[in-house]
Parts: C-alpha cells; structure tokens; sequence
C-alpha cells in the first residue's frame, strides 16, 4: 500500500519528542530533520519539502501543548494541518458544463492507466448520477487502447464511439462530439493519445483536440509509483494544456507516494481522484485531509465509513446491530458480513483506515491471505442450520466433524469458535452502553484502556478521533452557511 514507508518513517520522527510544556527548537530539530529526510525519500519535491519543514517550525517553535496534547501530538497536529494544506485543503469535484454534454478529456503518458481511469469514471457517474456518457476512442496509435476502451465500454453498459485506427484523431473527435449532441450525452470522455514521453507532435495534437471539442474538463492521468516524474509530467501538461484536474493512479502498489504530497503544490492543479485497485469500481474522490490522516498512520474513518455504506444494507445493518445488543448474532450473520467485508477491499487496508490501527504494531507488515476468509467460510458451511443458529450446539464431536467437512484443523475450528464467541459477547456489551466493554475491545486492539497502558498507540487513536471529530464539526458548519 502506498505511505507505509513514508508513515514508519514519520512516526519514529515525531516518537521521539520529549514531554515538555513548551515545543523548542531543542526538541524539533531531529524530529524536523527526520521529517525532511522521509519526505525527500518518498520523493516530494524538494522546494516542497523546504517550504513544508519551514511552516512546520515557524508554527511549532514555541507553541502552547493544547489541552491533552503532548508535544508529540501537537506537532502531528502541525504536521497534519500543512500536509492538508499542501494537498489542497478540500476535495474538488469534477467540472461540469451550464448545459449537456459536460466533455472530459483524458490525457497522460502511455502505461499510466488513462483509458480504464476513463473507464471507471464513466462507470462512478452512470452509478451515482445515472449519467449517460459516451466515451470517444481518439488514440489511433495504440490498436490495443481501441479495444480495450471498447471492452470496458461492454461492461459497464456505456457506448464507445471509434472509427479505428485509419482516421485522424482531430476527425474522430469531432464526429464523436456530433454524434453526443444528437444522443443528448451528458458526458463526453475523449480518450486521447499517450506517448512514453511528452513530445511536440503529442501535444500539438491534443491542444487540436482541445480547439474541437472545448473540454469542460481536461483530467491528467499520472502514475503514483513515478515519483517526481509524476510532477514533471505533470507540469509538462499543465504548460501546454492548462489541466483543471488530475487523477493519481496505482496508489495501491508499491510506491513512496511523494507525487500526491507534492503534485499540488508545484501545479496548482488539484488531485481529483485516486486509483487504487483493478476493479472498475476502485476509484475513489481525493480528499487531502483523509490522505494526510493515512500518511501520518492516524487511519481513515471517513472513507471506512463510506465504504461500508456502499456495501451494507442500511435495514439489514439496523438489524445485525439489534441482534449484536441483544446477543442473538449468530453465525448465519457472520457470514454475511464476511461476504461484505471482502466486498470492500483487502482486510489489511480497511484495518489501516481504523484510527490507531496503522500503528500497531501487531499489526504491522500484516497481510490477510483471502484463503483464511475462505477457510472460516469453509467451516461455517459445513454447520448444519440449526448450528448456525444456536452456536451453543457444537459440541466437541460436532467440532471434529466441522473439522472433517471443512478439510481443517480442529484447532481452527475451536479457535474461530472461541473467537467468534469472544467477539459477540464485546460487541453487546459495546453497544449496550458497558464502557468496560469498550476498555476491553479497545485495550485487545492496542487503542488504549487496560490492554495499552498509556502508549504512544491509545495517544495516537485518542488524538486521531478527535481531529477526525473536529473535520466533521468544521464539514457540518459549512454545509449550514
């Protein structure tokens, strides 16, 4: 996942602080410098990172510990305050036209992900907005890009206008632009040509295309794992062009991130949306102050949240939460909500989002094989309905047939029934007010309360709820004015 280098990094930097009334100079100078050091490696622009590490200093020198802070967390709160203003502050949504269609241009380097970025785009605008896009294949260099426009065309249900590879790209834009207005499309995505390097001959074709089809939105596709290559394209873009928006892909692979901190500050254009998987749906809104939380290993409540909202059903969630109060949650509803779990993505990253949870060292370099989702789906299949429904049942000789009917141990049939009996008993005294309860899940978690003494971990996930509390008051307040 992308950060988890720059995140360590961050974290051992601002560990070390001492417990003082007051953040020095003394005290900020090896954390400032540790700070620096992991930003430059995960390759944020180097004017970036002076101007950062110099607003960090200038507002930290001196600076009173805000009531429960130490000096520790007052700079994190430093820390993550510029890394949101360097990011853009808020996040910005895609241009729209005062009348349809709204035309999206899509440009970007070969092997950036430009022509399924256009893909799962369509895709988020159909589904939210029940939007009726055309995409316009206008890369006749590449035949694959064609077809493979073509292919996600067909699966999401979304028309691709093309007339091959024999026809200049000027001409099939503005066919394609004709054949949109007479359709009434109210989006247009031109899935214009890449090269492996910006060149004249690219660009004056595509500032052509932006004469012919005046894009309300010309959205840069840039590779995450590029590095500072990322801003440089990026600024080669911009100059020609003038970009109204960018879309970072590949942050779940193995980058150092540094192109998202930086890109913004150095273009002026602001990240609109990041990739971050190969399903057509793995296309979230960036929002800089969430991005910040993840950088800094404070999680991410807000889009966990957002995610579990696209895959629960809110009546059949009320229901498991009145089940889990009154400790009737059997293992029928456990396999439901496996099924959707899994439908969110890979355990270890929704773990992450989870303040306090990135940190943890238990957790730590943590990877869930989807064979042990398989596993413990396995053994519930293999209950009879009445076991399901009263896990009281399972007897010693009903375990071992588990075992049998599951090809596992009766070790991880017992330990998945004790565990699954541990987690009901929690989550009712949770949700029935017991804060011992709460003590308890979140000490076993390493947040805090009996299981986590007074650590750096329960001050961190204290702090992130907290900020994460101030977002959503300052949200509410704008949405009132």
């Amino acid at each position: 996942m992308a950060f988890e280098g720059l995140t360590d990094r961050l974290q051992k930097a601002l560990t070390g602080l001492k417990r003082k009334g007051k953040v020095t100079e003394a005290d900020l100078r090896d954390s400032l410098r540790e700070i620096r050091l992991a930003l430059l490696d995960a390759d944020v622009n180097y004017t970036v990172v002076k101007e950062f590490i110099r607003n960090v200093r200038d507002k930290a020198n001196g600076a009173k510990v805000l009531e429960g802070l130490n000096p520790a967390q007052q700079i994190v709160s430093i820390v993550n305050d510029e890394m949101v203003a360097m990011m853009g502050e808020e996040a910005v949504s895609l241009n729209k036209a005062p009348k349809i269609p709204t035309v999206i241009m899509m440009v970007g380097l070969q092997g950036a992900g430009k022509t399924t970025t256009a893909g799962k785009l369509a895709k988020k605008l159909k589904d939210e907005q029940d939007a009726r896009p055309l995409m316009i294949a206008a890369d006749v260099y590449r035949p694959a890009a064609i077809e493979q426009l073509k292919t996600l065309g067909a699966q999401i249900d979304v028309p691709v206008f093309d007339q091959g590879v024999d026809v200049d790209p000027r001409e099939i834009v503005r066919a394609g632009m004709a054949l949109a207005r007479e359709q009434k499309n109210d989006y247009v995505f031109i899935d214009a040509a890449g090269r492996l390097q910006i060149d004249e001959a690219l660009m004056q074709e595509l500032a052509d295309i932006k004469a012919i089809a005046q894009p309300d939105e010309i959205m840069l596709v840039v590779d995450a794992m590029t590095g500072q290559n990322a801003t440089e394209t990026a600024q080669g873009f911009n100059e020609r062009l003038g970009l109204t928006g960018i879309t970072l892909t590949k942050l779940d692979g193995d980058t150092r991130g540094g192109a998202a901190l930086s890109i913004r500050a150095v273009t002026g254009t602001p990240i609109k949306f990041v990739g971050q998987g190969e399903k057509l749906t793995d296309l979230d809104v960036f929002y800089p102050d969430r991005m910040a939380s993840r950088i800094l290993g404070m999680g991410d409540i807000l889009t966990l949240i957002e995610k579990t909202q696209k895959e629960y059903d809110e009546k059949q969630a009320q229901a498991t939460m009145e089940k889990m109060k009154e400790n009737s949650f059997d293992f029928n509803d456990f396999l439901t909500q496996m099924e959707q779990v899994q439908n969110m993505g890979p355990m270890e990253d929704l773990i992450k989002m989870i303040p306090g949870m990135a940190n943890n060292p238990a957790l730590k370099n943590v990877k869930i094989d989807p064979k042990d989702m398989a596993h413990l789906k396995a053994i519930v299949y293999s209950m009879t309905p009445a076991e399901r429904e009263n896990p009281d049942l399972l007897t010693p000789s009903r375990r071992r047939r588990l075992a049998a009917g599951a090809g596992r141990p009766i070790v991880e049939v017992n330990r998945m029934i004790k565990q699954f009996n541990e987690m009901k008993k929690m989550m009712s005294s949770v949700l029935n007010g017991n804060m011992a309860g709460m003590e308890q899940m979140m000490g076993a978690m390493g947040m805090g309360g009996q299981g986590a003494g007074s650590g750096m971990q329960g001050k961190m996930a204290n702090f992130a709820m907290k900020q994460m509390a101030r977002r959503v008051k300052k949200s509410k307040r704008k949405r009132r004015k």
